[in-house]
């Protein structure tokens, strides 16, 4: 139809009349009974049947109009040629309206430019679709640019389509004005966090798609990196200095980040985007990276600058940046898991001392997310029963007899398996789980001293040590948690020790203090443990309600060399032994593991010994049977 070949040796053969005024002839013709002789019979198909038609001079009004009309249109037939076009839409192209007859629609306004919009064009064409509107970006024939906003869409009583070009630069130069300042942060003027996440999306999806296509099985070598920073010290410049002065040092800030960014894209031949994520927190995204040396070198050159002063307002300013660093495959990465690996080593260069940068350590990650996932299950894992106890032996260095047990508690984690105490007691005295546990742990330490008294009331009794965490003390009423359970379990008070770490007890005051007095006078014993480790006020040991030092095994451990003893380790030892007993407390060395330890101890005066050469610890069972043997250790 319309100059569309119809099969082999067919040569299309121009119509002279318009669109317009071929359906108004044939139309016309139907009215008045003719049949399809003429020119409308040449350049168009049957009609569909439809309305009545509408009568010749409405028609004749219709395609003056057409003509006439300021907005670019153009008929078009089901094949996608120009039937006619308007003298408007020629002056948009710069052509002659004749010239643009039997031209694909599609190429004048770049429609197969865009996949989507050419389906959309050709489902429009079919009939499968009542209409089409995108928009295009078109070059005017002054070689100004302009946006375009083209609609396809059927001419009713008619197998043809109209499709109109309407100019909206005006709108589109506003809707991206409106776009940058959404897009961009008003105090750096660089990109804000939702642009960031838009390029970052892109990038990754981008990457993806061209690894596949270009490796058939998504394995592209394409890389991508990250630098994730956050400004040292930049609370106290706002705080100190008022936010205008704040504001200023982040836009200087980004200036810097903005050079060090280009410099590097320069050298590398690629380009950086840097945004200001928020607050005092920015990134600087490499896509196509070469590698983690090109990272690492950015990194350190973004440190280098951020740590030079600032001159503002009259004020010298200096700041420095923490900066983790991603840098990975691009293939098979996420926006979470690359921000989420981002913001992890970020925290690392913080926790590691600040004014670093630190590269993102996989093995390093996973023990960061055991840690997590021991945090997230440690207070449930209590009350389904996860916990056991085990007793390790305290020794009388004397007779060797055992005079009482160390309650240590493991964790039988159904993923990690069996753990010790310096898996989760950290993680429990940082989210405070270690009060629902430590009360679980004196409970049942306490019911089975007291099982082990009833089960064996002529042996000597054995004592139970129990360790307390200092948010013990100060989280819970541990005094009223002791009496209760000692009530409830039957134990006597003296046959219950408490141990605290040096630095927990020393220097103690207010409530920690009155605490330790209430579970004294009460008849419970107090022991510090890993004695010697920290910085004693040695003055004020004597006015603690102590019954009980624990040497630290690190003094132990220096007499494993039996052969060629340091008399230092000695001398030391002695002298807090000595200094122990004459305040009236006994003492316990930990990590006993030679016979040669055993006998240099006894010498020196310890009245305790506890560690491997005696027992490990061992099962409530174990302990029975030693009971059972007299108190001794097999």
């Amino acid at each position: 139809m319309s100059g569309t070949p119809e099969g082999p040796g067919h040569t299309a053969v121009a119509q002279p009349c318009t669109a317009l005024h071929a359906t108004t002839e044939r139309e016309g013709g139907a009215a008045t009974g003719r049949g399809h002789g003429g020119p409308a019979a040449c350049c168009q198909p049957p009609p569909r049947p439809g309305p009545a038609p509408a009568p010749a001079a409405e028609l004749r009004d219709v395609h003056a109009a057409f003509n006439a009309a300021q907005l670019p249109m153009a008929v078009v037939d089901t094949e996608g040629l120009v039937v006619s076009a308007n003298d408007g839409l020629a002056a948009l192209l710069g052509a002659d309206a004749a010239s643009l007859r039997h031209r694909a629609a599609a190429d004048l306004v770049d429609l197969a430019a865009d996949n989507r919009a050419w389906h959309a064009y050709r489902e429009v064409l079919r009939g499968h679709r009542s209409r089409l509107r995108c928009t295009r970006r078109l070059k005017h024939p002054d070689g100004r640019s302009l946006w375009a906003e083209v609609t396809v869409a059927p001419v009713p009583r008619s197998r043809h389509l109209l499709l109109s070009v309407a100019d909206v630069s005006d709108r589109r130069e506003l809707q991206d004005r409106l776009r940058h300042l959404q897009m961009h942060d008003p105090v750096t003027r660089l990109p804000n966090r939702t642009l960031f996440f838009e390029r970052l999306t892109s990038a990754l999806e981008n990457s993806s798609y061209d690894s596949y296509d270009a490796y058939g099985d998504g394995g592209g070598a394409g890389r991508i990196g990250l630098c994730y920073l956050d400004l040292d010290g930049f609370k106290a410049v706002n705080d100190t200095l008022g936010h205008r002065i704040g504001d200023q040092l982040l836009a200087a800030v980004a200036a810097r980040l903005s050079e060090c960014a280009e410099r590097d894209g320069y050298a590398r031949g690629g380009g950086h985007l840097v945004a200001r994520l928020g607050g005092d927190e920015f990134a600087i995204l490499v896509e196509d990276s070469t590698g983690t040396e090109q990272l690492t070198d950015l990194a350190g050159a973004v440190l280098a600058a951020v740590q030079r002063p600032f001159d503002l307002a009259g004020q010298r300013l200096s700041v420095s940046a923490s900066i983790g660093v991603v840098e990975r495959p691009a293939a098979g990465t996420t926006v979470n898991g690359l921000m989420q690996a981002a913001e992890t080593t970020q925290y690392w260069a913080k926790a590691d001392g600040k004014a670093r940068w630190t590269l993102f350590d996989p093995e390093r990650n996973a023990h960061r997310m055991t840690r997590q996932a021991l945090s997230s299950t440690l207070r449930p894992a209590v009350d389904r029963g996860e916990f056991t106890l085990e007793y390790q032996p305290l020794v009388g260095m004397a007779d060797g007899t055992v005079s009482g047990v160390e309650a240590l508690v493991r964790w039988n984690h159904p993923r990690f398996g069996p753990l010790a105490p310096n898996r989760f007691i950290g993680i429990a005295e940082e989210d405070g789980s270690i009060v629902q546990l430590g009360r679980w742990v004196l409970r049942t330490a306490c019911r089975q001293a007291g099982r082990w008294r009833a089960d064996h009331p002529d042996a000597p009794p054995l004592f139970v040590s129990v360790n307390v965490a200092v948010r013990q003390v100060w989280d819970s009423d541990l005094v009223a948690d002791v009496a209760e359970i000692l009530d409830e379990t039957g134990l006597a008070p003296g046959l219950l020790q408490l141990e605290l770490t040096e630095s927990a007890v020393m220097g103690s005051a207010g409530r920690p203090l009155r605490a330790l007095q209430a579970l004294s006078e009460m008849g419970v014993r107090i022991a510090i443990d890993d004695f010697g480790t920290g910085y004693s006020n040695l003055a004020y040991l004597s006015r603690l309600p102590v019954s009980v030092l624990k040497l630290d095994g690190s003094f132990v451990r220096g007499f494993q060399d039996e052969a060629h003893p340091n008399p230092a380790d000695e001398v030391i030892v002695e002298a807090m032994v000595d200094l122990a007993h004459r305040l009236g407390l006994t003492v316990t060395a930990e990590c006993v593991e030679t016979a040669g330890q055993a006998d240099r101890l006894r010498r020196i005066g310890c009245d305790t010994g506890q560690g491997w050469w005696y027992s490990r610890a061992v099962a409530p069972e174990r302990i029975a049977e030693m009971i059972r043997g007299g108190g001794r250790v097999a």
